[in-house]
């Protein structure tokens, strides 16, 4: 197997596996009671948690303060998205089985942004992956009509 493949199998499908569980667990969340700002802490803490764990065997570059900002940012802008999601079950009773396909409608935000800022259109075909994020979208408006 190329180092691709493992590539793509541990930072693809291992990841949509955890945060399909992550939407299960949200769902869970919300029937138990708990509040969106609780949520967000104790998911920091979570995070935290996991991030001191892997300090201790992964190796690690320098931290910058651009690297630093950029991972604030990140933080900011998931914790935004999580307190939407959270608000959507609890708050207004959106299932999840529809919540989670539209939510997950940030690849095509991501695949979009890659190509126009990454230039990544010269690693891919362009013509594939936009023929598969029209896919993603058609499957979208399905669901939301479900």
């Amino acid at each position: 197997m190329s180092i691709a493949w493992k590539g793509i199998l541990v930072g693809g499908l291992l990841p949509a596996l955890l945060f399909g569980i992550t939407g299960i667990l949200q769902k869970a969340y919300g029937r138990a009671g708990g509040g969106s700002a609780w949520y967000l802490l104790l998911v920091g803490l979570g995070v935290t948690a996991t991030g001191l764990v892997a300090l201790g065997f992964m190796s690690e570059r320098a931290l910058t303060a651009r690297a630093s900002l950029v991972a604030l940012g990140i933080g900011l802008s998931w914790g935004l998205g999580m307190i939407a999601v959270v608000l959507g079950i609890d708050r207004y009773h959106a299932p999840l089985s529809k919540l989670a396909p539209l939510y997950n409608l940030n690849t095509l935000v991501v695949v979009l942004l890659a190509l126009a800022f990454y230039a990544e259109s010269r690693e891919v075909n362009t013509v594939k992956l936009l023929g598969g994020a029209s896919l993603i979208m058609a499957g979208a408006a399905i669901v939301a009509r479900a």
